[in-house]
């Protein structure tokens, strides 16, 4: 995984804590959750404070996430708003801390210039032994403390400023016009900075778990649908009448689950031909061949001519294989008619052409899924499926992994925004 992390692939764009007093706060933190203070005199951490340094340090990747549920976090400055979330078992985790955030703005700029914010993203379960617990998660709440209990004193000094407003003698009590000098001397004016967090209840929508080797839960207004493994704990038993289960084997009802549900944008030619999404996949079916066969093969500086004369010698096992032979036919059909008829399609390979409806709220979890049924296509792996592409990477030889990281670097890290709107029609 060096490579990765050395081409900002795993780990990137995070935020470097090199500062005395940050550290002794994290450590605050860190002491408050039962573990030792950090001995790092320099350490990264992404959105929710999960350090890659430190959980090396610990032995412990979960530090932050025990039991793959109620995850904690750790709060040291509001950039951490715009950092990704490198570490979870949640694939909401990334925006329930987004609008956590965003909707205690103001609380937690004037907090974290005196204190630390931690504490723990709180379901209604503590351990996720089966589906039930999964579909037991309707809103969490952030549990947030201070390590210098600045929150708390602010909430006093409140409660004396009432009582100097509203009881005639206060003003004469010296023993509590004292203590709130003191408290002032901590908080600031509460009249003007507000220090405890509003908004702490979040609604969980839609999301992906890694539980149960993965599982997809999609909210819609009369039913709730799980796609997973269909051996996992609960499935099928938990809630039957008013869940709509799907085993992630079953490429046929997948795929109408999607298309119902209107979560899917099928193959149009006004879209198709000028996003290159079918090009893409040829190119990531043929990369996949050729590793393959050849898994020890040296692809830098590989070109298109290149490219072209491996099909023409390896036309035996194109065929064979008959993912590129189809993508073919589909852009001479879509060329001809202006779109393709599914039905005729073999339900995994409907997965090739497809993609999420763009402007659906659920198009990230959805592409994250697609990915599933198309797991040879390194690029939307990583774009929307990361545990999956790290995974994929580790049984991958190191001449192909090299090739990826190129690929990757030349393509998705050179434009991100515009390569997810050109092939996924994605404007975020």
């Amino acid at each position: 995984m060096d490579l990765l992390y050395e081409n900002e692939l795993i780990y990137g764009r995070l935020l470097t804590v090199d500062q005395p007093h940050l550290i002794e706060r994290y450590n605050r933190a860190l002491k408050s959750f039962g573990f030792p203070a950090t001995k790092l005199k320099k350490f990264d951490i992404d959105r929710t404070g999960f350090s890659p340094e430190i959980a090396k340090e610990l032995k412990d990747p979960s530090y932050l996430d025990p039991n793959g549920v109620n995850r904690r976090f750790i709060i040291l400055t509001p950039a951490q708003a715009d950092l990704p979330v490198v570490h979870t078992q949640f694939s909401n985790t990334s925006q329930l801390m987004y609008e956590f955030f965003t909707s205690n703005s103001r609380a937690i700029n004037a907090l974290t210039i005196k204190d630390v914010l931690y504490g723990e993203i709180e379901d209604s379960v503590s351990v996720v032994n089966d589906i039930e617990d999964l579909l037991s998660i309707n809103q969490v709440e952030f549990r947030v403390l201070s390590a210098e209990n600045v929150m708390g004193q602010a909430a006093e000094l409140r409660l004396l400023v009432d009582r100097l407003q509203d009881e005639p003698d206060a003003w004469r009590n010296n023993e509590l016009l004292n203590r709130m000098v003191e408290l002032a001397k901590v908080t600031g004016d509460i009249r003007e900075n507000s220090l405890v967090p509003d908004k702490v209840l979040f609604r969980h929508r839609a999301f992906w778990t890694s539980h149960f080797g993965g599982t997809y839960i999609f909210v819609d207004d009369n039913t709730t649908t799980v796609i997973g493994d269909p051996s996992a704990p609960g499935f099928r038993r938990s809630r039957p009448w008013q869940v709509n289960y799907i085993s992630i084997l079953d490429a046929e009802q997948v795929f109408q689950f999607l298309s119902t549900t209107s979560r899917i944008e099928l193959p149009r030619a006004s879209w198709i031909e000028q996003s290159g999404y079918l090009e893409n996949r040829g190119e990531m079916i043929i990369r996949h061949l050729i590793q393959t066969l050849e898994p020890d093969r040296d692809l830098t500086n590989i070109d298109r001519i290149w490219l072209q004369t491996w099909i023409h010698a390896n036309a035996s096992l194109i065929n064979h294989d008959g993912t590129w032979p189809f993508l073919n036919a589909v852009k001479r059909e879509i060329g001809q008619t202006g779109q393709l008829n599914m039905t005729e399609i073999d339900p995994k390979r409907r997965f090739l052409v497809v993609r999420a409806l763009p402007r659906h709220p659920d198009a990230w979890l959805v592409n994250h899924l697609i990915s599933d049924f198309v797991p040879w296509d390194f690029l939307s792996r990583y774009v929307f499926n990361k545990a999956g592409f790290y995974a994929d990477y580790q049984g991958w030889s190191p001449s192909y992994q090299r090739h990826v990281v190129d690929i990757l670097k030349t393509t998705y890290l050179k434009d991100k925004e515009g390569l997810r709107k050109r092939l996924y029609g994605l404007e975020q």
